[in-house]
């Protein structure tokens, strides 16, 4: 895939969530101890990628880097054993592996007793044209029992498109933007610790990325239109509208019911095209699932 179709299909992959306990939002951003943020899934993430530590592919350009860090609890002390952390990057030319069966810079290691946790890989680059690029970064994503899945991108200190991106610029970003250290055998090192959360905050700022009027893949006549209010995600539906809350894995439940009873589930697509399923369960029972297209 060319690097400016990869930039257009991930256009709307960056969209912010505050996933810690201990942060409140004071209107301007967020403020607290043991802040971790992450992204919601972009478009080329891969399941089941192989379990290694070492991705760096003999032969293939790059900087080598090792990624290393702590995942903890929620009392952001405590460490947590056998956290599933998954690793995926572009290569040296800026294009990721979405096809072969070497998952190339794509990985899956677990914390181990202190909760520690590392991979060795490249460091990735810029891709994009003109004035429009992605800064470098790595994608995680942390899966641990008891918390809500997080994915997160980590971004790179000196990364000249680090202002004009609006994933990387956003308040919610500075902690994910990490000190590269040089180390004597000439290899780089950057450190990023992780604290867990039970529940996620979505960003509002970036939240409005998902705003906009969705239209039915069956019915062209009938649309649902999303929009924020008081830094939260709604329904509009008169006369009162549905609220929606964030969950995890790309997915908010109507407020105040089992998720199973009412869910969205949001898809970034290619292009910048953005895909919401609709789950919901009437009296009766009867489960109906609908799938939307944002209107362009």
């Amino acid at each position: 895939m060319e690097r400016r179709d990869f930039l257009k299909a991930t256009a709307l992959s960056a969209i912010a969530i505050s996933a810690s306990g201990f942060i409140g939002f004071n209107g301007k951003n967020y403020v607290g101890d043991c802040e971790t943020t992450t992204d919601v899934l972009g478009p080329f993430y891969r399941p089941d990628s192989p379990v290694r530590k070492n991705l760096v592919i003999k032969g293939e350009k790059g900087n080598p880097i090792e990624l290393s860090g702590k995942i903890l609890h929620n009392d952001c002390a405590t460490p947590y054993k056998n956290a599933k952390i998954e690793l995926w990057h572009c290569d040296g030319n800026g294009v990721y592996d979405n096809e072969s069966a070497n998952f190339r810079y794509r990985g899956t290691t677990y914390s181990d007793n202190q909760g520690n946790y590392s991979f060795k890989s490249i460091l990735p680059v810029p891709y994009g044209n003109g004035e429009n690029f992605r800064p470098a970064h790595f994608h995680l994503m942390i899966t641990a029992a008891g918390y809500q899945p997080l994915v997160t991108q980590l971004y790179f200190t000196g990364d000249p498109w680090l202002a004009k991106d609006s994933g990387s610029s956003s308040p919610t970003a500075k902690r994910r933007i990490l000190e590269v250290t040089n180390l004597k055998n000439g290899a780089k090192k950057v450190v990023y610790n992780v604290g867990m959360s039970k529940k996620l905050v979505v960003d509002p700022p970036i939240m409005g990325l998902l705003a906009g009027v969705y239209i039915d893949e069956k019915n062209v006549s009938n649309s649902k239109e999303l929009l924020i209010k008081d830094h939260q995600l709604w329904v509009k539906n008169e006369p009162f509208g549905i609220n929606l809350e964030y969950v995890g894995d790309n997915t908010f439940q109507k407020s105040g019911v089992p998720v199973e009873s009412y869910f969205v589930v949001f898809e970034m697509l290619h292009y910048g095209a953005l895909k919401m399923t609709t789950t919901s369960i009437d009296n009766k029972g009867k489960k109906r699932i609908t799938v939307w297209m944002r209107k362009q």
